[in-house]
């Protein structure tokens, strides 16, 4: 069993029931963090000392408070985790339940377990990390199918950019010239015209407006 656990979580009810369980699977220290800076600074810290955390288990959405941050998410926390230390095993606990979101945290970051709150988490959780002990990868079973989803695997970095570019309001001619700032290719505005077209098809949106709506109640941003 894991001997070294920390849990990014700004709730402290979730911090209570997370901990309990660990204390009954024997883990003999277990960490906390409310911000996902402070959790990233415990890792590296961790790593500094010979004697890193074997587990991460994290929520995705963080409350934004006075406090300035950089990694304002869960997901921006294990990316940056996984880049430091990435052997690292990782389990989101979230309530966010969207298909897209749970198999892109898969595909793109290899997180060893996905548990979704809800009256019966905690066992699930118990399961999840059992699992990840012994190298198995875990889903909530409501959840599972969203490993089948092919959405993300039809719709690149590429498109989620636009999308993200157009849901923040940035027009086409801006996002052209973003992308070429950026070195982002192809980046000609008939291009970008053409990819948002063949987004409104795949999502079946009349427009962008509707696209973008349908985007985020996908989880796709």
């Amino acid at each position: 069993m894991f001997t070294k656990v920390l849990i990014a979580e700004d709730f402290d009810t979730t911090n209570v029931a997370v901990t309990q369980l660990l204390k009954e699977l024997e883990v003999e220290q277990v960490d906390f963090a409310k911000y996902c800076d402070d959790a990233l600074l415990k890792i590296k810290r961790a790593l500094l000392d010979g004697d890193p955390y074997q587990l991460l288990i994290s929520d995705l959405c963080f409350k934004e408070d006075f406090r300035a941050v950089t990694l304002k998410s869960g997901e921006a926390l294990i990316e940056k985790a996984k880049e430091v230390q990435p052997e690292l095993k990782t389990i989101v606990y979230s309530m966010e339940d969207k298909s897209f979101k749970i198999k892109s945290l898969f595909d793109n970051f290899e997180v060893d377990g996905y548990v979704v709150k809800d009256r019966k988490s905690i066992p699930e959780l118990k399961e999840a990390i059992l699992k990840a002990e012994k190298g198995e990868r875990y889903v909530s079973p409501d959840h599972a199918s969203a490993l089948q989803d092919k959405t993300v695997s039809e719709i690149d970095s590429y498109d989620l950019q636009i999308i993200r570019h157009l849901a923040s309001g940035i027009t086409q001619d801006e996002i052209e010239l973003t992308f070429k700032e950026k070195g982002i290719t192809p980046n000609s505005k008939s291009t970008i015209e053409k990819r948002i077209n063949r987004l409104r098809t795949y999502f079946r949106a009349n427009n962008n407006v509707h696209l973008i709506a349908i985007a985020k109640d996908m989880g796709v941003i």
